[in-house]
């Protein structure tokens, strides 16, 4: 009676147990040449209609919320080629970066901007309108990609503003080739678009000064 009553609670029990489906594979990354590379990028008329900067939620707590530093300030960390000092609330304090757009050395976190690779408004126009709020939070939140997010100088950064390469480059020449390989991976890891004059402005580059270039992208859940 007791052992039929033991295996009873013991069949209870297992049933329940919560069947965890086994996680995802983590995705493989693509390597291909510039040249190559932006032929893989879908062509498409681009279309500001709606964007709202707001649209995509930034920054938010980060890859760990527990550490009290939002997205901003954990980028700032994980570039930063000497490490500051980080106070309580996160606040940064020496250090020191290199801003490759323009090969400057930087001593102030505030003179840094953290550049979004593809500009929200940019991402907007090729294919980010029809993402759920979830999906642009995560692209500009984007830490699981070295290219995505990037700290440069605020001057370069707002040189830039939401211009593509056909229209901008990093001022240091020495820069464009990274600079572009960026770029495309984005656009590849995050499946957006590329207008024609975009694809024209890349194929310049890819099959010139940057021929043979590799890019390497890990496309996003």
């Amino acid at each position: 009676m007791i052992k039929n009553l033991m295996r009873g609670f013991s069949a209870l029990a297992l049933a329940l147990i919560p069947v965890l489906a086994p996680a995802p594979p983590a995705q493989a990354a693509e390597v291909a040449t510039l040249a190559d590379a932006v032929g893989r990028l879908p062509v498409a008329l681009e279309s500001r209609e709606g964007y709202q900067r707001t649209s995509f939620k930034h920054w938010n707590t980060g890859l760990d919320p527990a550490d009290g530093c939002h997205t901003r300030n954990e980028v700032l960390l994980a570039e930063a080629i000497e490490q500051p000092d980080v106070a309580p609330g996160c606040r940064i304090t020496g250090g020191r970066w290199l801003s490759y757009y323009d090969g400057q050395f930087v001593t102030d976190a505030g003179g840094l901007d953290i550049d979004h690779m593809v500009p929200l408004a940019e991402a907007w126009d090729s294919g980010a309108s029809a993402w759920t709020p979830a999906r642009r939070e995560a692209y500009a939140n984007d830490q699981h990609a070295e290219t995505s997010l990037v700290a440069v100088t605020a001057r370069t950064n707002r040189s830039k503003a939401d211009q593509d390469p056909a229209q901008w480059l990093p001022p240091a020449a020495e820069a464009h080739c990274r600079y572009l390989t960026e770029w495309v991976a984005t656009k590849l890891r995050w499946q957006l678009a590329a207008d024609t004059d975009e694809i024209e402005a890349l194929k310049v580059f890819a099959n010139g000064p940057c021929e043979g270039v590799a890019v390497v992208y890990t496309p996003a859940p």
